[in-house]
């Protein structure tokens, strides 16, 4: 096997790699957004969930896609490929949703969340890991 083939479970077939490259720069990422979303709203959930429930839930909506697309990226294979793709794109929309309601309507968002002012707070990260990861899942179809 090469470093860009992986059996699969079922048999002997060969499965495509996604974090090879710089998709390890992303799994990483993605990873570290898991961590943060969803450690995150679920403090913010747990005490002062009543303070700003719409943001605190789209913040546990964040980090749960972003833990579906880390998966996707370890499991590697084409379905997995297409699966973190389609994520990506609805990460992106939420993303520049939530962002574009958080500037139109502030007075929706008591507390950020982590997509606020198109994740302002985690350094725009929120905004740019999905194109990239976007371009990268498109560039290795077929892999």
């Amino acid at each position: 096997m090469t470093s860009g083939e992986a059996e699969t479970e079922v048999g002997t077939a060969p499965r495509a790699r996604l974090i090879s490259g710089p998709g390890i720069l992303l799994l990483w990422l993605y990873g570290v957004m898991v961590v943060g979303a969803v450690s995150r709203s679920a403090v913010q959930i747990a005490t002062e969930f009543d303070r700003a429930p719409l943001a605190y839930a789209l913040s546990a909506i964040a980090g749960v896609v972003y833990g579906f697309i880390t998966y996707s990226l370890v499991r590697g294979g084409e379905a997995a490929r297409r699966a973190a793709f389609v994520c990506c794109a609805v990460e992106l929309v939420g993303v520049l949703g939530v962002g574009t309601w958080t500037l139109v309507e502030p007075s929706a968002f008591p507390d950020s969340t982590v997509w606020s002012d198109f994740g302002m707070g985690y350094l725009f990260i929120p905004v740019i890991l999905p194109v990239t990861a976007m371009y990268w899942l498109r560039k290795g179809r077929g892999a």
